[in-house]
């Protein structure tokens, strides 16, 4: 590293944490009722969608009613998607002419799009249309945040209520997500992107003729709006094949740092979000100080990795597979923050790391997704441990666990397992079924250790909802493509349904006064036993897997042995 790479990070780190209250303040304001700058400007256009939807933002909905909605908006957002992908080649905006795609593919990517895990088994300037980009992916890179985030303002306003089980308007929730945080935000990245030189228009492809006198086709089309919605959502879906290591997607050091940061932006600022809405800022700051403590610790791990000698080659700092034009520390911090916040978008190639950052990254995942995790995603997602955190604290001085007051009782320790077991139980099990099968092991480009990394990072990203990819594995299958897509439904609701059904027990419930044998959850303290439950849980789970995996692979590497 030098000095600038240095600077770099601390300056990165530096801007999260003075924009985390910035935002977050906004973001409480917004969802509590109050009035924001941006109020005055939108309550017309939000009233005229209220409207034009017959939606009554007053209605209050319990857990299963706001539940129900939001299986069916998202239900409803994956057949759209699924039917436009299907029927495209005979659709307009298709200037190159691609051609519908097929049902598996189609099924794959209208489930990636609406969990937010943006997976992608295609390319995307030789599979989907202009059309299919913007109505259908785009589209969803909004709604499947705004979901995440009302799933979280919902789970807040279920601590938060003494005695009353009434979650909030799903409705509302998403038309003020959308509105009133990520349209704004996503045409401010956009306009800086654009100046950058991020591709927007809707022009056929260019032919070229290159050097050596062959004739090559550049690529065109409304790619700063996706991009920016993809980075600011945590969708991370590339409008290009390569995602953000295409030039067009990210052409200069200014929108390398801009696109990292907008990844974390909202979902360390929703940490604060949550502590103003349940009454306990500082208990907000402290599950900051939590996943920030554990993407530190990963990243530092991921740079000692990358810069150490590689015993096979004799040289450090390697950089096969990384973005040439920014180097290694910013191809590391990209991947750390892309795992780290269910965002899949990559830079570089993550099968391109050695083994020991490769493992970290795909450890960020198998964690849970909750070092800031996807937008609403993460902050809902670290909830559970929180829950297993204070219940194990109240076993081990004999008291009844109680969480912001509320008492922890076995209907919510079953919830939660749910929601931890759920996830972890599908990587595990598709991934050990894909290894038995011809169709899982003939998809591989490599053997040994690092061809089931590249399976089990395939599962994992999928269920994890983060949809980067380790390379090297053709996903592009009849069996790959059902099976991770089902992954992602059951990754998603699987931790979303459960966290709902915990915020609508939690809401009726009465408020104990805080005593002398309150084990306090605004404390150092609670951070330190926080990030251990986290570990211990992914280590007890995942670890004979890693290694099988990166562990064995870097134990081979240091024997002069690559695959």
């Amino acid at each position: 590293m030098i000095g600038q790479d240095v600077i770099q990070l601390v300056l990165y780190f530096g801007l999260l944490i003075i924009a985390t209250p910035i935002l977050g303040t906004y973001m409480a304001r917004l969802f509590t009722g109050k009035s924001t700058p941006l109020t005055r400007i939108l309550t017309p256009v939000e009233n005229g969608i209220y409207r034009l939807g017959g939606i009554n933002p007053t209605e209050e909905q319990d857990w299963r009613k706001y539940a129900v909605a939001m299986m069916v908006f998202n239900i409803i957002g994956f057949l759209v998607v699924f039917t436009l992908q299907m029927l495209q080649g005979g659709l307009p905006l298709n200037p190159a002419n691609v051609p519908s795609t097929t049902p598996h593919l189609a099924f794959n990517t209208a489930t990636s799009f609406m969990t937010n895990t943006n997976w992608q088994s295609y390319g995307g300037e030789t599979t989907m249309s202009y059309l299919t980009q913007m109505l259908g992916l785009a589209v969803q890179n909004f709604l499947s945040a705004a979901t995440g985030i009302a799933v979280m303002v919902a789970l807040a306003r279920g601590l938060a209520n003494k005695s009353s089980k009434i979650l909030g308007n799903f409705w509302s929730d998403i038309v003020k997500s959308t509105l009133y945080v990520l349209l704004p935000l996503s045409i401010i990245v956009a306009v800086i992107l654009i100046s950058q030189g991020v591709v927007q228009n809707l022009t056929p492809y260019v032919e070229v003729q290159t050097l050596s006198g062959e004739a090559q086709y550049l690529p065109q089309g409304p790619a700063a709006s996706q991009i920016a919605i993809k980075q600011l959502g945590t969708n991370g879906g590339g409008f290009f094949n390569v995602n953000s290591a295409h030039p067009y997607e990210n052409p200069t050091p200014l929108s390398n740092f801009l696109q990292m940061f907008a990844i974390l932006l909202i979902p360390a600022s929703l940490t604060y979000t949550y502590g103003v809405m349940v009454g306990d800022k500082r208990h907000g700051w402290v599950i900051f100080f939590a996943m920030f403590t554990l993407l530190i610790a990963g990243l530092s791990v991921m740079l000692i990795s990358e810069y150490s000698t590689n015993p096979i080659y004799g040289i450090g700092g390697l950089m096969e597979g990384k973005e040439t034009r920014f180097g290694v520390t910013n191809s590391v911090l990209w991947g750390v923050t892309t795992t780290a916040a269910s965002n899949g978008s990559v830079n570089s190639m993550h099968s391109s790391f050695s083994p020991i950052a490769g493992g970290i990254a795909m450890l960020n995942i198998m964690l849970g997704e909750v070092i800031f995790g996807g937008v609403g995603a993460g902050m809902y997602g670290m909830f559970v441990f929180i829950v297993l955190t204070v219940f194990i604290a109240g076993l081990m001085v004999g008291r009844t666990p109680e969480y912001l007051g509320k008492k922890i009782e076995s209907r919510e320790i079953k919830l939660v397992t749910i929601a931890v077991l759920l996830p972890n139980a599908t990587i595990l099990l598709f991934t050990a079924l894909a290894l038995l099968i011809p169709e899982g092991l003939a998809s591989r480009t490599n053997v040994g250790a690092h061809g089931l990394s590249e399976i089990l990072y395939a599962f994992t990203s999928g269920a994890g909802n983060n949809g980067s990819a380790f390379a090297g594995l053709n996903a592009n299958t009849p069996f790959y493509n059902v099976f991770i897509g089902l992954a992602m439904w059951i990754g998603r609701f699987g931790v979303i349904l459960p966290v709902l059904a915990v915020a609508g027990s939690m809401a009726g419930k009465k408020v104990s006064p805080i005593s002398q044998g309150t084990f306090r959850t605004d404390r150092p303290l609670f951070v330190v036993l926080l990030i251990a439950v986290i570990l211990i849980i992914g280590g007890l789970t995942f670890f004979p897997a890693l290694s099988l995996g990166p562990i064995v692979e870097h134990l081979l590497m240091g024997a002069g042995v690559a695959f």
